[in-house]
């Protein structure tokens, strides 16, 4: 597809009805864990169809889920995603990897049965591990948000889920051992950052807003399990992901989404959604609750949400001036709350690296989607989707347009529902997505 043909068909399809209201969204293994503000997977689906051709290479620079790369994987592309989250990578990876339902399904129950087991019998051996699994900090993270009985179902589990053999003489058997363990430990973390219920005291967990409630009465982490494993399995058909998956390697990168690692001009197309301005999704104040039972620190968590884009430090802020656009609307939003516009200065500036490294990698021709919502600060509209625009004209992309979507906020998993308060902070954000559409020429 030509310069010329991309720029048409992708300002064509930025007209289409984007919404895809009413959809199913968890088909194949988009529903197996909570993300918030995942777009459906129609959305990628329809411009990977549109705008790419069997086996070339899709991207997603900030892959969340991975529903861009599962998308393109069942469409035969071959697919990149990066991410600095770990939860994002290990969520990712799974959803991408084919697994036999009935042999994991299998796995799962005979980890059930033996974490049961240690319950009743070696409760002392469970609580040694607890008391060496996590430094000072983490621990009392742990004993903050978790009661006693679900600290010890959980390491249960893990121990068993852990122990799921890594090796075997036999490379075939390795591999089924290897995908069956990293799918289990998804379940694990579904069982803790869960869309309702869930085995902590946190409330709103999965919309990425936890607050503790002494008088929740958390869920069994046993049952929890037995039922994410049963619904995650209960539809899924490996069937067609496997069969796209030859000769199409599957690459997550723990990179940043502007130091992808990746060569020039190797990428076809990418479809990513960046994060919110704001910082109104903090994915790791959800995202550690599981991240921690995986060995990582809250210290060390607490470094790499430092370094999301979007995140509302004003540090780091400096860098050249900005496409026009941008100027205007912080020049503006200064007038209204200078620190709120040094921490837009700081996303707008770290974007500009972003789309700058999209423009690297893509091909002549080829089409970067960028799905984005704008945000509100003081009560100002900071059309995120038009600073965006311009800074990808500023680093050489041309503008296709910018396509509207409307939100299913009943539906698609926001940080904030629709409340009383209609003008309330809150709900001013977030009932419209756009669809920045830039070719590279």
């Amino acid at each position: 597809m030509s310069a010329v043909s991309c720029f048409d068909a992708l300002r064509k399809a930025l007209c289409a009805d984007l919404d895809f209201h009413g959809t199913d969204g968890k088909y194949a293994s988009h529903g197996w864990h909570p993300f918030p503000a995942k777009f459906p997977p129609q959305l990628p689906q329809f411009f990977i169809e549109y705008l790419s051709d069997v086996e070339d290479v899709i991207l997603d620079p900030m892959l969340g889920s991975g529903t861009t790369l599962v998308e393109a994987m069942r469409l035969g592309r071959r697919v990149v995603g990066c991410d600095i989250d770990p939860l994002a990578r290990m969520i990712a990876a799974a959803k991408l990897t084919p697994i036999e339902a009935v042999k994991t399904l299998q796995a799962g129950y005979r980890i059930i049965d033996a974490a049961k087991r240690d319950y009743w019998q070696n409760c002392d051996a469970l609580k040694r591990e607890l008391s060496m699994r996590f430094d000072a900090k983490t621990g009392e993270f742990v004993n903050y948000w978790f009661l006693p009985q679900q600290q010890l179902e959980l390491i249960a589990l893990l121990q068993h889920i852990e122990s799921v053999p890594a090796h075997s003489e036999d490379s075939a058997t390795a591999l089924t051992q290897e995908r069956i363990r990293d799918f289990l430990k998804v379940v694990f973390s579904s069982t803790i950052i869960a869309k309702s219920g869930g085995v902590s005291l946190a409330r709103d967990l999965a919309h990425t807003r936890p607050h503790r409630d002494t008088d929740k009465k958390p869920n069994s982490a046993f049952a929890e399990f037995a039922k994410r494993l049963e619904r995650n399995l209960a539809a899924y058909d490996s069937s067609r992901l496997k069969s796209q998956t030859m000769g199409a390697p599957l690459q997550i990168r723990a990179a940043s989404a502007d130091k992808t690692g990746l060569a020039p001009a190797s990428v076809d197309l990418i479809v990513t959604s960046p994060p919110y301005a704001n910082n109104a999704i903090d994915y790791m104040r959800a995202h550690k609750f599981s991240l921690v039972w995986f060995g990582w620190k809250i210290a060390d968590l607490t470094k790499i949400r430092a370094q999301y884009l979007g995140h509302d430090a004003a540090s780091g802020a400096e860098c050249e001036r900005l496409p026009e656009q941008c100027e205007k609307t912080l020049a503006r939003l200064t007038e209204l709350d200078a620190k709120k516009a040094v921490a837009l200065r700081r996303y707008f500036g770290e974007m500009s690296a972003v789309i700058a490294e999209m423009q690297r990698v893509l091909k002549k021709g080829k089409a970067a989607v960028i799905v984005v919502g704008t945000s509100h600060l003081r009560g100002m509209d900071v059309e995120t989707q038009k600073g965006l625009a311009a800074i990808g004209k500023s680093v050489g992309f041309d503008l296709a347009g910018i396509g509207v979507r409307r939100l299913d906020r009943d539906k698609r998993m926001m940080p904030a529902r629709w409340g009383t308060k209609r003008h309330s902070q809150i709900e001013e954000r977030m009932h419209e997505e756009y669809v920045i559409g830039l070719v590279k020429p």
